[in-house]
């Protein structure tokens, strides 16, 4: 039978040594979960002209990931609460690994948005999970400490991740496929790393009653808000009764989902939890960054390779400023938490230095000198780091045990949220200022255009004159999504000034 860890009935606390064996695998587990996104995030231009397919398909590759993500985020969160976390963990780990083999198998862009939402299933499940689980051993004023191994984990990933890809597709005997097919010796190395070491205690409620409803509704109403914001100002007018029927649409269907979450017993996001003051700032702030993060950061490979013409390999090293910043700061901000016991002035410093940060990017264009962008990047991952796990650590110093998975799945639940609007509102910008620039830039230079033209991402198939249209329209735009990340995360940095000063407690549950 599996062992206690700590929990209300415990009398005995894990130990340093017993906590570090578990986190073991928890922490694999988040490294198999972060290096499939951040591998990709550099080979996908490749990808992506490999299989033909266009900017919009580019965006919903990303896109389709965190929307399933976003959507059974919450699910798995309240399934934490009512049943085994090591059980649903393992079935999230072979989601995971079955839909990283198919990504692998894709024939087309189509089939590959399809299997990479199915592994936004496992991506939101083992995102969650992990926070849980971690929450439910160790107290909020202790967990500072621990953060500062999920910061080196997050970091290894993130510069790992660019670096592997960049390799995996310059390297004719592999080939990008196995940018997803590498996922699954990790995820079997960590399912049997976990099957051995972690023992937590699963508590089992009567009357067990799941929201399939409101987690319908929500991922059915942003669903229909992403679509619209995909197509608007292409196949359709801003004002147009596509918007009318979309836009209103989207709204409705969430209005709906939210007069659902307030009637049901079992809601996957907690109106009670939600509308208190301190987790409802916390998941304002963790939507901007989310939208900042995801939505900017993630053009960054595709400014590199597409901009300014450099390899996967070199994009990835390039994108390392970033990462470090994100390592050393989660680092130092951890522990420093876990030995004052407070938390607010780490985020408020790390939401400015985050908008500081995409306001140098938003400076940049096909010419920008890299010191300069790698300065910018490094603001950005400072600012990730210091404030993104410290907005989870504030909203579970204010829930009690019974409601850790809730809380947790839904400020997980915002910030993919914010993470699946910025990458679709960003991308749709990018492809509409990349359209115009490509259309000028053809006509300046006299090209006319034939076939997909600009649309495109296979470069190799264009001419150089057209190729060199291609790259500076590319690089030129990417500076314009960078400024409307740095507008967003300035609303994060707004949310983040009005959180009450909060003493992180010394107990994993709240007394009674």
């Amino acid at each position: 039978m599996s062992t206690q860890a700590v929990t209300p009935q415990s009398t005995e606390p894990m130990t340093h040594r017993q906590i570090l064996e578990a986190l073991s695998g928890l922490l694999l587990v988040l490294f198999v979960a972060m290096i499939s996104g951040t591998i990709v995030s550099v080979a996908l231009p490749q990808i992506i002209g490999a299989l033909d397919g266009t900017q919009s398909q580019y965006t919903w590759v990303i896109t389709a990931s965190l929307l399933a993500a976003t959507a059974s985020t919450p699910i798995w969160g309240r399934l934490a609460d009512l049943f085994s976390k090591k059980l649903l963990l393992q079935i999230s780990i072979v989601i995971f690994m079955l839909s990283s083999l198919a990504c692998g198998f894709a024939q087309n862009a189509g089939q590959l948005i399809a299997f990479r939402a199915i592994q936004g299933l496992g991506m939101g499940a083992l995102q969650v999970l992990v926070q849980v689980i971690i929450a439910a051993m160790i107290s909020p004023k202790e967990r500072g400490r621990y953060n500062g191994y999920l910061g080196g984990v997050m970091a290894v990933a993130t510069v790992g991740g660019p670096l592997l890809g960049g390799l995996i597709a310059d390297t004719s005997w592999l080939g990008w496929r196995w940018c997803f097919f590498i996922a699954v010796p990790f995820t079997a190395i960590a399912f049997v790393l976990l099957h051995k070491t972690l023992k937590v205690v699963s508590v089992r409620r009567p009357n067990v009653k799941i929201d399939y409803a409101g987690a319908t509704l929500i991922a059915a109403g942003v669903s229909v808000l992403l679509i619209w914001i995909t197509f608007v100002g292409n196949s359709f007018d801003w004002i147009s009764w596509q918007t009318a029927v979309m836009a209103g649409g989207g709204i409705l269907i969430l209005a709906v989902a939210t007069w659902v979450e307030s009637r049901v017993g079992e809601p996957v996001v907690p109106i009670h939890i939600v509308r208190r003051r301190t987790p409802a700032l916390a998941i304002v702030a963790s939507l901007a960054v989310g939208m900042a993060m995801f939505g900017g950061a993630v053009f960054l490979g595709q400014y590199f390779q597409i901009g300014r013409g450099y390899s996967p390999t070199q994009a990835g090293l390039l994108t390392i400023p970033m990462m470090f910043g994100v390592l050393l700061s989660s680092t130092v901000s951890g522990r420093l938490v876990s030995q004052s016991g407070k938390v607010k002035p780490y985020i408020v410093t790390g939401s400015v230095v985050l908008t500081l940060g995409f306001l140098g990017l938003s400076l940049i264009d096909h010419e920008t000198p890299l010191a300069l962008i790698s300065a910018a990047m490094l603001l950005v991952g400072i600012g990730v780091g210091m404030s993104m796990q410290n907005l989870v650590l504030v909203i579970q110093n204010v829930v009690p045990l019974r409601e850790l998975g809730a809380a947790s799945g839904a400020i997980t639940f915002f910030r993919s949220l914010g993470g699946t609007i910025g990458v679709s509102v960003l991308g749709a910008v990018l492809a509409s200022r990349v359209a115009t620039g490509i259309a000028e830039g053809f006509a300046k230079a006299g090209i006319r255009p034939s076939g997909s033209g600009g649309s495109t991402l296979n470069l190799e198939a264009l001419p150089e004159a057209a190729r060199t249209v291609v790259r500076a329209a590319y690089g030129d735009a990417t500076g314009h999504i960078f400024l409307i990340s740095a507008a967003i995360a300035a609303v994060g940095v707004v949310a983040v000034l009005f959180l009450k000063p909060v003493k992180l407690r010394d107990t994993v549950d709240l007394a009674n």
